[in-house]
This record gives structure tokens, sequence and C-alpha cells, in this order.
């Protein structure tokens, strides 16, 4: 059952787990982690040795020994064990004492929208890890639509599409709850995988994991639409000879590689408006969309999406941290509901 907002203002912490990033917040002092959400560990002795961005820059370049895991995958963890000790880790001694003082500990945690029993059960189970006496849900969307200042409680539309790095979820909110909503698994890794596909099959050219984002950099500016750079150079290993070799790529063919997997985004969008009442659709036709989510900020996402929809369509301000934010916005009572008085 969704938290209320009087529950979440009893809580101490909240944490987002993401498929990219774990965030962080602690009531009364705000933000305190926000890491990669990756931890290597010695597979001979199973100690933790790294976590955060130290075990991130180790992918791809550790002995057989050391194994580099992503304990949440698709917004759901799949290890809890190891998410647990990830958290600890990233919390740091200090944090985790002034916690474990509160009397009676409780926490608030970010799920994707209309997760399955077995993926809230995990989250809780890795908060519970913390030392958390309970544990309160909240939706993605309603997190990340606080966190972006949009007027949730209100009667009226706001539409919001929190831009993940496994998936996208598209909602439109009213009254403070979800009015229709549409979650697609194509986010900023299924870009990722796009574009190196396209550089193996075209250039024969096999891209390390960490020369994807500068990709995507060069194409800033009008980055997705044809105002862009025409071309850039990229370094990575040829898949026949396994030299390194440096190749020139067509951004415009990238940017074509990259269409692919948002046309699904696109799809998503249409049904969620096709299922909205048409009064909230008129709302939204001068409200727009608002963008949230790490990959938000793909260059020329927006612009995409605004000549598709024939909508507004904005950027949070820190749109990687709205849902944090939002949880830590109803965790110190900042977010007044609308209160209806009884018809007598």
């Amino acid at each position: 059952m969704p938290a209320t907002l009087e529950q979440l203002r009893r809580c101490h912490f909240a944490v987002d787990l993401g498929a990219a990033r774990t965030r962080v917040y602690v009531k009364g002092t705000g933000l305190v982690v926000d890491q990669p959400s990756v931890a290597a560990m010695n597979t001979r002795t199973g100690a933790l040795i790294a976590v955060g961005e130290l075990a991130e820059k180790m992918t791809g370049r550790t002995p057989d020994y050391i194994r580099v895991v992503r304990p949440v995958s698709g917004g759901t963890v799949v290890d809890i064990e190891m998410a647990q000790r990830m958290l600890r880790h990233l919390l740091g001694d200090k944090m985790r004492r002034a916690l474990r003082r509160k009397p009676f500990l409780r926490g608030a945690v970010c799920t994707p929208h209309n997760a399955d029993p077995l993926a809230q059960r995990a989250a809780i189970e890795t908060l519970v890890g913390l030392g958390s006496r309970r544990v309160e849900l909240v939706d993605t969307l309603i997190a990340a639509a606080v966190g972006c200042g949009l007027p949730v409680e209100q009667p009226e539309a706001s539409m919001i599409m929190v831009c993940g790095a496994a998936a996208t979820e598209v909602a439109v909110l009213s009254l403070g709850n979800i009015v229709t909503a549409e979650r697609v698994r194509v986010g900023g890794e299924a870009v990722d995988h796009a574009i190196v596909q396209h550089l193996r099959h075209e250039h024969e050219l096999m891209l390390p994991s960490q020369n994807v984002r500068p990709l995507q950099l060069a194409l800033s500016g009008n980055g997705l639409t044809s105002h862009g750079p025409a071309a850039t150079e990229i370094h990575g290993r040829d898949v026949c000879t396994g030299l390194a070799r440096s190749v020139l790529v067509d951004t415009a063919a990238v940017r074509d590689a990259i269409q692919t997997p948002l046309t699904a985004v696109l799809d998503s969008i249409g049904k969620v408006l096709r299922d909205c009442p048409p009064d909230l659709v008129a709302d939204l036709a001068d409200r727009g969309i608002m963008m949230v989510g790490g990959s938000a900020l793909l260059p020329g996402f927006d612009d995409m999406l605004r000549q598709a929809t024939s909508m507004p369509v904005h950027i949070a301000e820190r749109p990687d941290v709205c849902a944090v934010q939002g949880l830590g916005t109803m965790l110190e009572g900042r977010v007044e509901p609308l209160e209806l008085d009884p018809v007598t």
C-alpha cells in the first residue's frame, strides 16, 4: 500500500535505488549519498573491495578474481545481500551510527510504477538490512513529480516522464494520484547498447563501455537533430585484429541508431494520452511534459519529443536527483495535502 504524507513525515531517511545510481537522503541533513550502483568484490575471500565511482572505474579492467556487480537491475534489487553491503559502505560508519541512535528507525524507498510484490519485498529487505524497523514505499513517479515542483496535489493535470537507465515511465497525475501511466523497458542503457551495436556492425569496432558517454556528448548542442556536428572520432578495439583503432563516425548515422529505441518511448506517451480523460489532456496542451531522470539529459531528446507530440517539453532543473529530492521534501513535511471539507 502506498505511503501517506503523514507516514512519510515520520521517516528518518529515504533511498532511491536506481539502476544507474543510488541516492540517500537523511532528514535534517539532505542528500548524503549520490554514487553509481556498482560494487566490486573479491571472489576468493568474499570481501567487498570498492563501491560507487571507484567500482565503476574497475568495470572491464579487473583480474579474474575480482567481480564487478550491479545489485540493482531495471530499478529492482536483484541481489539483496550485496545491495545491503553496498549501502552500508556508501553511508559510512558515522552516518550509520547516527541513524542507529533513532529509537524506531523508519525509512522510505522509491519503487517503479506497478512493481510486483517480489520487487517491493526486495526493496524493503534492503532497508531492513540497514536497521530500519519500518519501510514506506513511494512510487517513483510521485516522488519525481514532487521533486521537480509539479502541483501534484491540485485538481489539474501534470504529465511527467521519468527517463531512467533501464526503463522510462510516463504518467499523468492529478489530486495526488496517478490517473494513467505506462512503463517501457527502454532507457539510457538501451541507447548505449544501440550505439555499441551500430559501431560494431558498421565499423567493426568494439567500443568500451566508458566511451559511450563521450560519444553522446559529441552529439551535444542540437544533439539528435540534423544541426549537430557532422562527424566525431572514436577510439576502440578492432573486431578482427583485436588492435586499437580510431574511426571517424558519422553522427547522422548514430542519431538514426538512437532513434530506434526511443520510438517505444513515443508510443508510450501516445498510449498515456489516449487513456487520459479529455479534460486533463486539455490542461496538458498548455502545461506540457516534464522530463526527469538521468537520461533526460540526452542531447536533443527534448526537441525530438517536442516535434513528435506538438506539446511543450521541459527538463527539470536537476533531473537526475528529482526522485530523491521529492522523497526529502515529503520527509521534511514541505508538501501540504489538498484538504477538502466534507459536504454536509
